[in-house]
Formats: structure tokens, sequence, C-alpha cells
């Protein structure tokens, strides 16, 4: 049986609870309270910690929407350990609709700035407080982001090459099949916990292309799946876990855009697919229709992230290309 209390900032719960509350950052000049949303889901019987974030930026809502899915999936009556659903980590900048707080120019992107600061800019101190609840309670965590604003990203994962890392990589399930290195990760909430020595990954999926209403759901349903076998693979839940037939590993490469234009992929490329060296990702065009530049396969891999936008200047983001090394049963 489970005799654990959980508290986070003012969020609690008992053995066979559910508790909401926050984690309060400051107030604003009016006097409303600037805060992280947390739900604790505290189940009767012992198990591990499992914290899902989402929102560190806010043009990716891809996490609101899982954390709201597995919210919906479980109770404390069916869990062994407990689940921490943070959504939105990053709350100025989900309201602006922005990766960072436009107003804090300083730490604009909070996943790049952890462990934080007590007294530091405001995304440094959102950053300590959430950090500080975060190593005092996780024994699994995976961090939720998307192609944002302007690309979508397959599924994708990045973790550190050891064995917890590894193991829940894994654990996301059979849709999973790309876990590229974190070799050094820095910065980010899985950086914090992989310092400690608990297993945490940044999982990627979604993004601007897959926001109408059908295809958002459908992006909400694959995490809130892979979180769902999460809890499966480490017995928090009753059912059988999925695994990938094969997981490939390697590195990621950004395309940029060598012309200003139109950007224009080939119709009949796939994400997860292999390409060789120099096969054609895509074409930049002028405004008269003319072919002025080509993206190539700089190395033998696959594609995990393409631009949404089609209107592109000189040095945009193009592609995120996984240059493929074999695979992590090799």
């Amino acid at each position: 049986m489970n005799d654990r209390i959980i508290q986070i900032g003012s969020a609690q719960a008992s053995p066979g609870e559910v508790g909401e509350g926050a984690i309060e950052i400051t107030k604003h000049a009016g006097g409303n309270i600037l805060s992280i949303p947390i739900t604790i889901i505290n189940g009767k019987n012992d198990g591990p910690c499992f914290w899902i974030n989402g929102g560190i930026h806010g043009d990716e809502p891809e996490g609101i929407l899982t954390c709201s899915m597995v919210r919906q999936a479980i109770t404390p009556s069916i869990l062994s350990g407990s689940v921490i659903l943070a959504p939105v980590m990053n709350v100025p900048a989900m309201e602006a609709a922005e990766r960072g707080n436009p107003l804090d120019t300083f730490s604009y992107d909070m996943n790049r700035i952890y462990p934080g600061k007590e007294n530091g800019y405001l995304s440094e101190r959102i950053a300590n407080e959430h950090r500080k609840w975060l190593i005092k309670t996780a024994d699994i965590e995976i961090s939720i982001h998307s192609g944002g604003s302007h690309s979508y990203l397959s599924e994708t994962i990045f973790a550190t090459k050891d064995s917890q890392a590894q193991e829940l990589a894994r654990a996301m399930g059979e849709e999973w099949d790309l876990t590229l290195y974190a070799n050094r990760p820095s910065g980010s909430p899985m950086a914090i916990l992989t310092e400690i020595g608990k297993a945490a990954i940044t999982v990627e999926l979604g993004g601007r292309s897959s926001t109408a209403p059908g295809a958002f759901h459908r992006v909400g349903e694959v995490l809130s799946r892979a979180a769902l076998n999460i809890m499966k693979h480490y017995k928090m839940i009753e059912g059988e876990p999925t695994y990938p037939n094969k997981r490939y590993k390697g590195f990621q490469q950004a395309l940029l855009a060598p012309e200003s234009g139109v950007f224009l992929p080939e119709t009949n490329i796939k994400f997860h697919q292999i390409m060789k060296k120099n096969d054609l990702i895509a074409k930049i065009i002028n405004y008269k229709g003319k072919s002025i530049a080509e993206l190539l396969a700089p190395e033998d891999g696959m594609i995990f992230g393409l631009r949404a936008l089609p209107n592109v200047t000189t040095g945009d983001w193009c592609c995120f290309y996984a240059i493929i090394e074999g695979t992590w049963d090799d």
C-alpha cells in the first residue's frame, strides 16, 4: 500500500486522491498570481513518481492536451505510484503563444536556462521553482515538445545513452522508433534530472501543420497513449506495454534555407523513411516560379521535422534531419 502524501506547491494528495493546485512564482502588478498549474494523481499502491511536463514553450500546446487526456484516462484506484501533470510550465509564453515570454528577452527560452535562478530574470525564477519540486519528487519524467508555430515534428525522442533513459525511451511504445542522442543535455528539465541519476527524456510530436481539430486530437492521442504505455511498462497501471520493433539512433542536423522564396518539399517524402545522401528533400522557388535552390539529404538518414510555412528567407529553418548511425539494439 502507498502511505505517501504528495505536496507540490499548493497541490496536495493523499493516497487514493487527486490534488489540484499550483507552484506560485510571483504576483503581477495588478495582484494576480503567476503560477504553474499542477495536478497530482496519487495512487493507492506504491510505485514511481512520473512527471509529465508541457508548455515550456508557449507555442507548443500539445502538452496541455496530453495532460488532459491522461487525467481522463486514469484514477488513483487503478494507479500504483503517482502521476504529476504540469501542462503549462511557462504561462506567460503560452498566453502570448510564443516560444518564450516576449517580455523576458534575457532568458527568453526557458528550455535553455535550467536550473534557473532564485533571484534571476522572471523565466529563470519560474525554472528555479519548477526545478525544486521536480528533483524532490520525480523518478521518471517526460518533457513534451513540438514544432511550434513554424514547423511540424514527427514522433522523435531525445535521450542520453544511459540505460535508465533508454529504458524510458523504449517504454514510449511502438510508434516511437527514433531516439536521437542528447549527449550533453544542459539547461532543460531533462538535464537536471539526468544529473541526479533519474530517467528523463524529451519527446517531440506536432506543430503548426497539425493544429486543425482532427490532426491536433490525433497528436494528443499518440502522446497520451505513450504516457499510458510508460505507466504499463513501470507497472503503474495494468496492461501489456508495446515496444518498437526497431529503434533508430543517431544525431540531428538542421537544414537551413540557402535562398529566399517559397519552400516546396517533395510530395513523395515521408517522415522516418530511410533516405540516401543527396536525395532531394525540397526545392525553393522564387516568386516567378523558378527553382532557385535545393535541399539535399546531407548523409544517409531520415527526416523527422519539416517547415510548415512555405514562405522562407535565407537562413530560415527548413528541415530537421536525423543522421542514422544504426539501431539501439545493435
